[in-house]
């Protein structure tokens, strides 16, 4: 069974940062390209950022994070990982961890997508 479990989100004041970790439970982890979204209170679930399958493979950010965010990935721990800098109260919501292994790269940012999707850890910015 797939599970995709993430930690790291909390309550930060703007202009701070967070490091989200996703822990992974797939048999084959670099067989999958994975990645972030994120749902603020009353809107649609957005995409954040992901990353190809190696550990340093490419990489895709939205325009609301790029700059700011890095995704980043380890195969030989299963482990995804979203360093976010420079936080904006905008940047609130619940983050989640996604993973699909046969998802097309033009798809990447659509939600529906994914295969896979964690339970999300609640990020909070605010002062």
């Amino acid at each position: 069974q797939v599970q995709l479990v993430e930690s790291g989100g909390g309550l930060v004041q703007p202009g701070d940062s967070l490091r989200l970790s996703c822990s992974a439970s797939l048999r084959t982890f670099s067989n999958y390209i994975v990645g972030w979204f994120r749902q603020a209170p009353g809107k649609e679930r957005e995409f954040v950022a992901a990353i190809n399958r190696r550990s340093a493979g490419h990489t895709w950010y939205s325009d609301a994070v790029k700059g700011r965010f890095t995704i980043s990935r380890d195969n030989a721990e299963n482990t995804l990982y979203l360093q976010m800098n420079s936080l904006i109260p905008e940047d609130t919501g619940v983050y989640y961890c996604v993973a699909d292994s046969t998802i097309i790269l033009s798809s990447i940012r659509i939600v529906a997508q994914y295969d896979y999707w964690g339970q999300g850890t609640q990020v909070t910015v605010s002062s």
